[in-house]
């Protein structure tokens, strides 16, 4: 539908408030509300955004329905949202471009970090320092030896596995504890992740003094950043809410603009404490007047969201929303609005300011990432990575996002030859991948874009197969090192804040933890290197880990290093250096 069409449809339209929808081929591609439909619609003759354009662009009819009022417009349009799912409205869900921790529920539980969990788990976060999180967990299973390995690996063990050794698991697994005691480790390390930290910062602090005692200075200031980090985790908020004593479920939301996108941030407090914290896009059409721009956002959140779902008791808001319409209807469901000014609540008003600032502009991700790359579109994303043990058990996996969500029905993975050769895997994963597409086998659509888990060697062979193939589909890498987007013309280096940047983190994280989780479940047992060096048994392999870290480290190790370890003599040094 081009501009002149919009125009001329528009002229016939009403001065009235109502809903409109863009369609193409009878299906619903986008829904939109306006107080003045004539202006709202002819406004699309000009879109103000490359995704609104290329909606425009689609569309071949447009339907409107008229309302009494603009709240009447607000409610139908939050049905028709949610009835035909359009392609080009924003979906009101859950941000997941942010890592969470999640505890199972199994006998023994496991903690990991997911942006995915599991509905039966005890879950926390969302937090945005990924980093942090991964240091703070890392000291929570030294300290209370809770396991973060998945249920293929713990179930039918006659040994511990390598993390007993490494003293990051106590092996509930083969009864090396028992269950209760392990429970009652799991119950303190979820104690520390719902807010207390001296739970974790205590003993941290305790081994960083006696390092420091004994002139062990090294290790004296890596225990001083980790309790840095343990320190500051919960800084991002988790103060309770003191509310009326009538008021069982508190929302606090802030909101933050850029352009036509809005980011509406969450806080749910129940009974006094926050449980709670979610992110959700909203289209923010510019009002008559900028100063409204908010008001206006809170407004359209307000129904959308809440029109069918519980409303909380409360609502604490950043600013009034300004309109009557919506005013009236949270009056008439009971719910007490407050805009605080001071106090406890306002700082959780500013905590949500906060969360929503972090987000904003990150609402159209796949559309500002085909625009950063020049392609047509970028809705279907594809990503893929390898996974082996230094050749061994070799592996590679094929994981799907369409429109910034993992489309997991759509996920595949498979075994490959034995080689301890990344680029050799890539290349083989990926013309795997383009003959079954090239040749029918692959009843999915094709991706409109490939992400390579690698740098420019894993793209070189990736676009070697496609070449050789014929598959013609664009593909880029993301290296984890730099965070450097790679394609094959040039690398780029967006801001650690850009939205589409997370996208690609989150289809190359996805496509990372796919390969490993299969790579694990066709191994039999975690063994290193290590195990073939005569001289050296469990306790000393045990030994060597714990004061390394690695097998690399062992290998980086001097002569002197390797004998400073219980058990290590002058030719045990000797074999492990000469045999690694």
């Amino acid at each position: 539908m081009n501009a002149e069409t919009v125009r001329e449809r528009a002229t016939s339209l009403p001065r009235e408030p109502g809903v409109y929808q863009f369609r193409a081929d009878d299906v619903t591609v986008y829904v939109g509300k306006a107080v003045d439909l004539r202006d709202r619609v002819q406004s699309y003759a000009d879109p103000r955004s490359a995704r609104i354009r290329r909606m425009v662009d689609r569309a071949d009819d447009i339907e409107i329905a008229v309302t009494d009022t603009e709240t009447q417009a607000l409610l139908l349009e939050a049905n028709l949202i949610k009835r035909h799912q359009p392609r080009y409205n924003v979906r009101l869900k859950d941000d997941k471009s942010y890592p969470m921790v999640q505890l199972t529920d199994h006998v023994a539980p496991r903690i990991e970090i997911t942006r995915d969990p599991n509905e039966s788990a005890t879950v926390f976060g969302p937090y945005t320092n990924k980093g942090r999180v991964e240091t703070v967990l890392k000291a929570l299973r030294e300290t209370y030896g809770v396991r973060g390995c998945s249920d293929h690996k713990y179930s039918g063990r006659d040994r511990p596995c390598l993390d007993y050794e490494m003293g990051l698991c106590t092996a509930p697994c083969t009864r090396e504890i028992d269950l209760e005691s392990y429970g009652e480790d799991a119950t303190a390390v979820e104690r520390f992740l719902e807010g207390e930290t001296g739970i974790l910062a205590d003993p941290l602090r305790r081994e960083m003094d006696a390092a420091a005692q004994e002139q062990n200075f090294e290790r004296a200031a890596n225990l001083r950043d980790r309790l840095e980090s343990v320190e500051a985790f919960h800084g991002e908020g988790g103060e309770a809410v003191q509310s009326a004593g009538h008021e069982r479920a508190v929302d606090v939301l802030g909101v933050a603009v850029e352009g036509e996108d809005a980011t509406v941030a969450q806080l749910r407090a129940e009974d006094g404490k926050l449980v709670e914290r979610d992110r959700h896009g909203v289209d923010a059409p510019a009002p008559d007047h900028e100063s409204e721009r908010i008001a206006s956002v809170l407004a359209a959140f307000l129904v959308q969201y809440y029109a069918e779902r519980d409303l909380p008791d409360a609502l604490l808001l950043p600013e009034r929303h300004g309109d009557e319409e919506v005013a009236a209807w949270l009056e008439a469901e009971g719910v007490d609005v407050r805009v605080p000014g001071a106090g406890r609540e306002a700082k959780l008003v500013d905590l949500a300011l906060k969360n929503a600032r972090r987000n904003v502009g990150g609402r159209d991700e796949c559309g500002m990432l085909a625009d950063a790359l020049g392609l047509e579109s970028a809705d279907r994303i594809e990503g893929f990575d390898v996974s082996h043990a230094q050749g061994k058990s070799a592996v590679g996996s094929n994981v799907a996002f369409v429109d910034g969500n993992a489309e997991k029905a759509d996920y595949r993975r498979k075994k490959l030859t034995d080689q301890n050769d990344d680029y050799d895997n890539m290349r083989a994963l990926l013309e795997w991948r383009a003959r079954r597409a090239v040749e029918g086998r692959d009843d999915r659509p094709d991706p409109d874009l490939l992400l390579i888990d690698g740098g420019a060697g894993q793209l070189e062979a990736a676009r070697d197969a496609l070449e050789t193939v014929g598959w013609d589909v664009p593909a880029i890498a993301l290296a984890k090192a730099e965070e450097q987007v790679i394609t094959p013309d040039r690398e780029f280096s967006w801001p650690s804040d850009a939205p589409h940047l997370h996208l690609l983190q989150r289809v190359r994280d996805e496509s990372h933890r796919f390969a490993v989780q299969y790579h694990q479940t066709i191994r039999d047992e975690v063994k290193t290197v290590l195990d073939d060096v005569p001289g050296v048994g469990p306790e000393t392999r045990k030994q060597l880990l714990g004061r390394f870290g690695s097998v690399e480290n062992v290998r980086e190790a001097t002569l002197e290093d390797l004998r400073s370890v219980a058990g290590v003599g002058e030719k045990t040094a000797e074999t492990i250096k000469s045999r690694l």
